[in-house]
This record gives structure tokens, sequence and C-alpha cells, in this order.
């Protein structure tokens, strides 16, 4: 940004003084041609009938006049001496500004390069009588001419400009962004930031609103993470507690299929047995089911995806046609083929296996359970004891 302010600053300056150089030149020229025109009207003065009007006379009165560009002409415009030229002139000037303007009003003027000398010169005339223009001119230098002598002084003025300019932008640098940069360092120190200029108080502004929105982003974000700590930190418990507790059905269940293994029980005890083993089963599958539901609650805003009721629905019958010929139910399946919904398949399959573990348990010996799948339906019908109206 210093490399930018500092170039800015050189192309102003360097535009400014060849601006001001050429202006100058302008007015310098300006007024030359205007001391010129004085001068040469005061020049005529000192012309008189003494004269001759013919070329002695243009060269004694140019003379006279210190070299000035003295030229006679006739009322018709043709040129009768001319002093800065010799020998005879066959040139008609009536069409000349200079001319004109004496041919009108007695006097005139007229700055334009000359043919004849290849020079800008500054020309008046006279009229002297009825048929008698004397002209008078000096030359000078172009606007172009006058430029050029002043490079030298012009490069002179600009290359102190142009020290000054790099000293006076690195000062001007320091001042303007100091105070920006002490800004920005105040704003990561410290959450509310003051200045004295008030060009930099949006700034501020914009900065104070930036630090509050970031802690009030990072107080979100702490508390967040302390959710979640403490939220893994009791699920870790939970599980820790749980797979403890399936210990005691485990143990129990590989007890008593041990000793129904090796056929050391009378028939009584393994009625006891069996009884036993169902027992812990059940308490098991409570235990793993809590497992299970405590898992999904971080899995609830997850988007729904198409499952196959069709196809769990049968996988759940075959599954649970065990448990129904141990309670003497029969399992009966009118499931459609290809009935697809949006859901998420654990969550399908816990309420086919909760429905249908439920009309088996529930049922009366020599029950049955229809387990019917159609489009936009799923019916799970039991011939067991049902649910009381109260409840």
């Amino acid at each position: 940004m210093r490399l930018r302010i500092l170039l800015l600053s050189l192309g102003i300056t360097l535009g400014c003084v060849l601006l001001c150089s050429l202006v100058s030149t302008r007015v310098y020229y300006q007024r030359t041609v205007m001391e010129s025109e004085r001068y040469l009207s005061v020049y005529m003065n000192e012309f008189d009938s003494s004269y001759s009007r013919d070329e002695d006379g243009a060269f004694d009165f140019s003379e006279k006049l210190d070299g000035v560009r003295v030229t006679f002409l006739d009322q018709n415009g043709y040129v009768l001496a001319d002093s800065a030229v010799e020998g005879e002139i066959q040139e008609n000037h009536s069409d000349r500004q200079e001319i004109l303007d004496a041919v009108s009003n007695g006097e005139g003027y007229a700055v334009r390069s000359s043919k004849t000398l290849g020079q800008d010169m500054v020309y008046y005339c006279r009229k002297i009588d009825d048929g008698f223009y004397v002209r008078v001119a000096v030359n000078i230098d172009t606007e172009w001419s006058m430029f050029v002598e002043t490079l030298p002084t012009i490069s002179l003025y600009l290359g102190v400009f142009v020290l000054l300019c790099v000293a006076l932008t690195f000062v001007a640098t320091y001042l303007i962004l100091e105070p920006v940069k002490k800004l920005a360092r105040e704003s990561t120190a410290n959450s509310q930031v003051e200045t004295n200029y008030k060009e930099l108080i949006p700034i501020a502004n914009i900065l104070n609103e930036r630090n509050k929105s970031l802690s009030k982003q990072m107080d979100e974000i702490k508390h967040d993470k302390e959710l979640v700590e403490r939220e893994r930190a009791s699920k870790d418990e939970f599980i820790s507690n749980v797979t403890h507790e399936m210990n005691t059905p485990l143990t129990s269940i590989k007890g008593y299929a041990e000793l129904l293994g090796m056929d050391m029980l009378t028939e009584e005890q393994k009625q006891e047995a069996y009884k036993t083993i169902g027992q812990q089963s059940e308490r098991l599958s409570g235990l793993i089911a809590c497992i299970i539901n405590y898992s999904e609650i971080d899995s609830d805003d997850l988007p729904p995806y198409e499952v196959d009721l069709s196809a769990l629905a049968k996988e759940t019958v075959i599954a649970l046609d065990a448990d129904a010929k141990l309670k003497n139910v029969k399992l009966i399946d009118k499931i459609q083929n290809n009935v697809k919904i949006l859901s998420r398949h654990e969550r399908v399959a816990e309420i086919l296996g909760n429905l249908i573990r439920n009309a088996i348990k529930y049922n009366k010996d020599g029950g049955s359970v229809i387990v019917s799948v159609a489009h936009n339906q799923l019916i799970v019908e039991d011939t067991g004891i049902g649910i009381a109206e109260e409840n």
C-alpha cells in the first residue's frame, strides 16, 4: 500500500510539474507577444517622411530600430521593400491579418511563422497614407522552444520534488497507516477498541462488532463442547453399566446350558433350567434393546432413505418363528413383495420386532399371528388377550 501511495504521489507530482510548466510557458509566450506588440507600436512612431520608400529606406529604418524587420507595402498589398530580403520581391501580402486590419483600422497586429525566415514573428502594420503601408516585425521563440529551454530547470525542480515526495509519502503513510495498524493490534488483544480519529470510528465499530460476534461464537462452541463431553461421559457410563449388568444373565444362561448339556439334572430341574434360561434371555434382550435405543439417540437427525418393508418383514417373521412354535402360536405371512417406505432400517426392524414379539408373547395357546404388508399398510393381527379399553 505504501508503494501505491508513493507511485500515486509521484504521478501527481510529475503531472502537476509538467502542467505548471506548460501553463507557465503559455503565459510567458503570450506576455512576450504582448510586449513585442507594444514595442513595435512604439518603434513605428520613429518613422517619418525622410525615409525613402524603397529598399534603402527600409534598411535605414531597420538600422535605426536596431535590426527590426521593416517592410514597405503599396495600397494593394504588394511588397515594395523588405529589410530582411535583398533584391526585388514579388509578393502580395494583402491577405495577411495585420494588413487587413491596417486597411480597415489604420493599424493591425498578427503572430505567425514567417515562410521567408522560418521563425515565429510578431507583425505590426500601420497605414502611413492612402498608398503606403509600413510593417515592422520581430522574431520570438515559439512556445515549444521556450518549453525546451526550461527543461533543465524543470528537471532540477522535478528531482527536488521527487525527493520531497518520497520523504513526505513515507511520513504521510506512517501517519495514516500507523493508527490503522494500532487499531488492528488492539482488536486482537481486546474485545473493545477505541480511536481518537473520527475517520477510523466506522472501522473501530466494525472491529468491535466482529469481536462481539467472535466472543459469542466462542462461548457457544465452548458450551456445545461441554454438552458433548457430558453426553459422551453419560453414554460411556450407561454402556459400561449395561454391559456389566449383561454378565449376570449370560452367566446364568451359560451355566444352565452346560448342565443341560451334561444331562445331570432331573426332569423338574430341567424345567426350572428352561424357565430360567428363557427369563434371562428376555432380560438380555431388554438390555440389548436399551443399548440400541440409547445409541440411536445421537442419530435422530439422520435423513431417511428407502427401506424394503416387505423383505424386512419376511426376515423378522422367519427369525421369530421359533419363538412362536415354543408358545404354540402359528405365524401367518401375508406380505406383498416390493413394498418400500422412506425410513431407516434399524427403526423399521425395531417396530416389526416389537409388534410381532408382543403378539406372540400375549397370545393364547394354539393362537395365531397374521403379519400383513401392503401399499401404505402394515398390520400385525393376533388372537391374544388384546389391550383393555382403558389402556
